[in-house]
């Protein structure tokens, strides 16, 4: 049996809990519709609040708020944003506590996030002033050109519910640092902390540059994709939230910026740090336990080290605090975020038994309160099953053996998934030619879910384009624009 951190201690209380309400125009509005989610703790399955479902009409009212946001310089955009910085910063300990209440997450995990929310509005603040184009000049004989870049507009924003603070902030900063207005949609299950943000914030942002409206991805993601005067929608989420709001944007010919789904490949070659590797997937394929697009959960390890590698993986992760975050600032895994995807994970765990694999620890839900699946490590998983293929998003690592280099890159790119990769080797050469034949946005190496808000976020073929972080963003969510003059004398 499992043994699990319980408690009886509540992360939050009451009067903690944000307005549960639409954020139109500078102000919190009592909802159009008496249809509401329930939030729960997925900690315990007890119900935290009742967040409405907002309506078309309620979108539309958001997307009409248009301030002069547009006409503001860098460098008062950039004053705005690192106001909003310091206001995440001196309620960070509320906001931590709001995540790991509503999200399941292990104290280390929400302070990371609330961490990244504050640094990457420092890094767009700056970013705002740091532009660089094309230098203006005469391309053409007695005619000047110069480039100008501008906002795009009304952008709509839509959040999935693993890093709900964490990647609001990953759309809205570069959005708001690029000069557009936006309407963000948090997902009905984890909505508290972005709530939460907008209620500190709100005076210190102008009215209606920053919308939230709540509800279902069907009725309010849908009406920000087909809306005619939103100029672009962002979604991080699952590939079939992608593809359904890439075809409604389609109809308008707006543009689309899709972070979706993953399934890493680690490739672990017989030269490697065993021991480095096994620590490494330790934290990147459990971390938010493995609810993660980015997780290292595809492992594909020379068969001449494959046995001693999983017995150094399985000896880390038998390692794991697991339990409620208010158990204890030392619990490393927490819930899955709710009973469907507490299902959906143990279903994906007896699928892949079922076609070969075998548990080499873990492989069980936990009796009692909460949505607690054991850290998993699925050994003898055959490519093209669904344990290889499939995003699990769970505590789950497989491991594959592979038997030369070629065929190592081979199975890496197989999926239809492109956004991560780790490759793990001492040899030099090896660990700059392998990355460039692995089809993802970022590959790194002999480390894997090291982020940092300079560089950019994206993937390739199923995980969707654009990037997030860095400049790249506020160059997502801006357009350029060519002025030329004729300065001929005659």
């Amino acid at each position: 049996m499992t043994d699990i951190r319980r408690s009886t201690t509540a992360l939050i209380t009451a009067d903690e809990l944000p307005p549960l309400k639409h954020f139109i125009d500078g102000a919190f509005r009592d909802p159009a519709s008496a249809e509401t989610a329930t939030v729960v703790n997925p900690a315990t399955g007890e119900a935290l609040a009742e967040v409405p479902r907002g309506t078309v009409d309620e979108v539309d009212a958001a997307v009409a708020a248009l301030p002069a946001w547009r006409e503001t310089t860098p460098k008062e955009r950039a004053d705005v944003l690192n106001r909003l910085a310091d206001i995440v910063e001196e309620n960070a300990d509320l906001l931590s506590r709001i995540e790991s209440a509503n999200g399941g997450k292990p104290k280390e995990v929400a302070d990371d996030d609330i961490a990244g929310t504050v640094d990457v509005l420092r890094f767009s603040a700056g970013a705002a002033r740091a532009y660089t184009e094309l230098g203006a000049g005469d391309y053409v004989t007695d005619h000047t050109s110069f480039i100008l870049r501008e906002p795009l507009g009304v952008i709509g924003a839509v959040v999935p519910w693993n890093y709900p603070l964490l990647m609001g902030a990953w759309k809205f900063a570069p959005i708001l640092a690029a000069g557009n207005t936006l309407v963000l949609k948090p997902s009905e299950q984890t909505p508290l902390s972005m709530l939460k943000f907008i209620e500190l914030i709100a005076e210190a942002l102008p009215a209606g540059v920053m919308n939230v409206v709540t509800g279902r991805g069907t009725v309010v993601g849908n009406r920000l994709a087909d809306h005619p005067d939103i100029a672009m929608v962002a979604l991080t989420g699952s590939v079939g939230s992608g593809q359904a709001v890439a075809t409604a944007a389609g109809e308008s010919l707006k543009r689309v910026h899709l972070e979706l789904g993953g399934k890493a490949p680690l490739l672990i070659f017989e030269d490697a740090d065993l021991a480095a590797a096994a620590e490494g997937i330790r934290a990147a394929g459990y971390w938010n336990s493995g609810q993660e697009c980015g997780a290292g959960t595809r492992v594909l390890v020379h068969e001449s080290v494959a046995s001693e590698f999983v017995d150094l993986l399985v000896e880390q992760v038998s390692s794991f605090v697991i339990g409620d975050p208010a158990a204890g600032e030392d619990v490393e895994i927490g819930p899955l975020v709710s009973k469907g995807h507490f299902d959906r994970v143990v279903s994906a765990i007896d699928t892949a038994v079922q076609e070969g694999a075998s548990v080499a620890v873990g492989g069980r839900a936990v009796e009692g309160d909460g949505f607690f699946v054991e850290p998993t490590v699925l050994t003898g998983v055959e490519p093209g099953t669904f344990a290889a293929s499939e995003e699990i998003f769970g505590p789950v690592v497989t491991v594959e053996t592979f038997s030369t280099e070629e065929e190592a890159v081979r199975r890496a790119n197989e999926t239809p998934y492109g956004l991560s990769a780790s490759v793990w080797t001492t040899d030099a050469a090896r660990s700059i030619d392998v990355p460039r034949k692995i089809d993802a946005g970022t590959v790194w190496v002999n480390c894997h879910l090291v982020l940092a808000n300079d560089v950019p976020w994206g993937g390739f073929k199923g995980s969707g384009y654009g990037r997030d972080l860095s400049l790249y963003a506020l160059q997502d969510y801006s357009r350029t624009k060519h002025v030329q003059i004729n300065h001929a004398r005659r």
